[in-house]
């Protein structure tokens, strides 16, 4: 079965080459798949290198990045315009950011809409009213008017889930979805994204520097140090084996025993071990 992403690629900033070095990745159709690294190792670099959106931040790619069969770095802005937001999709680790503060809720996600849709207004209503609660927001009239800074931070990064999965993309890139929130709310979004993945049959890749959490949600983990892919295992099998130097040396400090626990979202369909 033809990978959902493949790629292979490297990252320099103008000031500061080598940000990545031959990065490879496979996911599959479906996948969950956990990418780990401390701050500064380049998750970020690698979630905007996937969308194409180094370009405004002056890095350069070589490499290639085939998503659904297409290299998105051969691809016109105008393409992956059409490609942002439909087939892939992007949530950003602050939420009161990435949200307009100047636009009701309502308005932001009917711009979302529109962007890949021609106008149908009971079918966008039926999907928000459903898409909203099935991430457990209200979806009366009050709440779609209401600004960004109305919102608490939790509902702030469930409104930019439910965005990010308006048109039902082949691929989610959560880009540490959870790193401003408290601890009960950070496990209920890790776990609202495990249910969406099933739920809609999407691939999600999960960039978080937690190391723990990632493993136990996601089917493969890589972990990413330095600007290098140094491991790339299943769950269970990084966690319990682990054989970079660098990798048993985060597992040895997690506050759990690996062996004790299997990750909560298995092993999916066609993924390699």
């Amino acid at each position: 079965m033809t990978p959902l992403l493949e790629l292979r690629i490297s990252v320099d900033y103008p000031n500061r080459p080598g940000v990545l070095r031959d990065v490879t990745l496979k996911i599959a159709r479906g996948e969950l798949f956990g990418l780990a690294g401390a701050s500064g190792s380049g998750k970020s670099t690698l979630a905007l290198a996937i969308l194409r959106l180094l370009d405004f931040k002056g890095g350069q790619t070589r490499g290639e990045i085939l998503f659904e069969g297409q290299d998105l770095l051969r691809l016109s802005e105008q393409q992956m315009r059409r490609l942002r937001g439909r087939r892939i999709s992007l949530v950003l680790q602050s939420p009161l950011a990435a949200l307009n503060p100047y636009l009701r809720i309502g308005r932001q996600f009917r711009e979302a809409w529109e962007a890949h849709v021609s106008a149908n207004e009971q079918e966008f209503r039926n999907r928000l009213t459903n898409l909203l609660e099935s991430v457990s927001l209200p979806s009366d009239e009050g709440f779609l008017r209401r600004y960004p800074g109305q919102l608490s931070v939790g509902q702030a990064q469930r409104v930019l889930i439910a965005m990010a999965v308006l048109h039902r993309p082949a691929l989610l890139v959560a880009d540490e979805p959870t790193s401003a929130l408290d601890p009960i709310t950070q496990a209920e979004l890790l776990e609202l994204l495990v249910r969406l993945n099933r739920e809609l049959g999407m691939g999600v890749l999960l960039i978080s520097h937690d190391l723990m959490w990632t493993a136990k949600l996601c089917h493969r983990v890589a972990v990413l140090h330095e600007g290098s892919i140094v491991e790339c295992e299943a769950a269970e099998r990084l966690l319990s084996r682990p054989a970079h130097p660098y990798v048993r040396r985060l597992v040895a400090a997690l506050p759990w025993r690996p062996e004790a626990e299997a990750p909560a979202g298995g092993r999916a369909p066609g993924a390699g071990g």
